[in-house]
């Protein structure tokens, strides 16, 4: 792991900035059958910075979710670890692990699924309150009306159930419910990916506004390769649960090294037409693989135009290229 790095003002003085989720050698790993092993994490490891926003990109069922999930312990690990301010969350216990989960939170893809339909809006967020003993009596009340204003929900809400919202009001109920115990690191699993392409701009201006507001620190995991550069201060691809390359949102998308990296971005559309006849198109050949059974050496190796014999043998290390961008290919370093 590379050391902190500073960030120096024009009068002199640097700050160190602070690593507030450390991702060592992760591995999350199902059996599925009797004697099959689905890889859906495989060796990842990853820093997210304090007040920063990383976003994590790649294809349907790479592994995002699962990472996800395992950050923030709704899933065990298989073998590695998950440090939050320098705090095994998958070793805690007692009040440590109580106040983990104070400090960490998820934000769920689907709005639909994800809230409870036979409680009250005010219910919902309040039941985090009352798990936490955070609040209670007016107070609770109180902030349950705080925390509906701060998402932009008429207060009125609290007593309605949540068949009676559209998907984008759902989901600030849901951000509302994830914000109730004061969190300082959240995980926002596609949270714009159930929601009409309308409201995903008011969902993600929403999210900006809070981070902003409460400094708080994000994993946004997404298919919106456009919304991930709006959003994000850095970007991690992954691709059959490995990170094949992890970097600042601009460096990435301007100079993207990694061959997967490289055909994903060149999906995105362009609205100027001359732009979108003129540029190239990366069509990758085959499927993604099974994460049952994942190829030997590089994972993209089955798919990759530019593959070499060195890919078919050896697992590719991440190596930092350039400043803060690390990429895992034979061919680049």
């Amino acid at each position: 792991m590379l050391a902190d790095p500073p960030v120096c003002g024009k009068g002199g003085g640097c700050l160190i900035i602070k690593k507030l989720v450390e991702v060592v050698n992760l591995k999350k790993y199902f059996r599925v059958g009797r004697n099959q092993i689905l890889k859906a994490v495989n060796d990842v490891s990853m820093h997210i910075y304090q007040g920063e926003t990383l976003g994590v990109v790649g294809e349907s069922g790479c592994g995002k979710t699962t990472l996800g999930r395992s950050v923030v312990r709704l899933y065990r690990p298989t073998a590695g670890n998950v440090l939050f301010d320098g705090l095994d969350v998958h070793k805690a216990s007692g009040q440590n692990k109580k106040s983990l989960f104070r400090r960490m939170q998820m934000i769920f893809q689907d709005p639909y699924a994800s809230l409870n339909p036979r409680l009250t809006v005010g219910e919902i967020i309040g039941e985090a309150l009352d798990i936490h003993r955070i609040a209670r009596g007016s107070q609770r009340r109180e902030r349950i009306m705080e925390l509906l204003r701060l998402v932009g929900l008429n207060v009125d809400h609290a007593g309605r159930f949540p068949h009676e919202f559209s998907g984008g009001q759902r989901q600030r109920i849901g951000i509302a419910r994830a914000l109730a115990v004061d969190p300082e690191f959240i995980i926002c699993d596609e949270p714009i990916s159930a929601l009409d392409v309308s409201i995903q701009a008011q969902v993600v201006n929403l999210l900006e506004e809070l981070q902003e507001r409460l400094g708080l620190t994000y994993m946004f995991i997404a298919h919106d390769l456009s919304m991930v550069r709006h959003i994000s201060s850095r970007v991690a691809v992954m691709y059959l649960g490995k990170v094949v390359e992890l970097a600042g949102s601009e460096d990435l998308y301007e100079n993207p090294l990694h061959p997967y990296t490289q055909a994903l971005l060149s999906s995105i559309p362009v609205a100027d037409p001359d732009i979108e006849a003129e540029r190239r198109r990366i069509i990758l050949a085959g499927d993604v693989p099974s994460p049952v059974n994942t190829p030997s050496g590089c994972a993209f190796v089955t798919r990759c135009p530019q593959a070499m014999k060195e890919c078919n043998q050896e697992t590719p290390v991440s190596r930092e290229i350039g400043a803060n961008h690390f990429v895992a290919c034979h061919r680049i370093g």
